[in-house]
């Protein structure tokens, strides 16, 4: 086993650095409408905005709103909610309790993120502000052509 010397004699081994978690992003179910109305590709575009290693979380709420609008909504926004739940494999699917089900998926979104501290993907603009009241980071569309965050990650 190597080993380094680090200042006041603390021995630190290569082995045992510590495996940084990757950065979880709520998904807003506006947040996978994005690549259709602003042709903006979220994945490499949040791969430049973040530099990190991120994880995108679907909640279950915002699941079955993106099902419901599969099936029973216009046709061009079944087009688009069949193709963004088709995007959804990429994330990871967060089943809630019965306590957030039930609820709106924006106020499932606002409790986990309170929960979590971590960052949400929305264009909502009164979800953006009650998040940002809270101090949760909040990553938005800006000027129809790329992402922005507003506050610290």
């Amino acid at each position: 086993m190597e080993t380094h010397r680090i200042w006041n004699d603390k021995v630190m081994s290569l082995e045992s650095k510590p495996v940084k978690k990757p950065l979880r992003i709520i998904l807003d179910s506006n947040a996978l409408f994005v690549p259709f109305h602003f042709k903006i590709d979220i994945f490499e575009e949040l791969k430049k905005l973040l530099n990190m290693k991120f994880e995108l979380v679907l909640l279950s709420p915002i699941r079955l709103e993106l099902e419901k609008l599969a099936e029973k909504d216009s046709p061009k926004m079944r087009k688009n909610a069949s193709y963004a739940l088709k995007m959804t494999e990429k994330c990871k699917s967060v089943e809630l309790d019965e306590q957030y089900a039930r609820s709106s998926p924006d106020d499932a979104i606002f409790q986990m993120a309170r929960e979590w501290k971590c960052p949400v993907f929305t264009n909502d603009r009164e979800l953006r502000k009650k998040l940002r009241n809270i101090n949760v980071p909040v990553i938005y569309v800006r000027q129809k052509s790329r992402l922005e965050i507003d506050g610290r990650i």
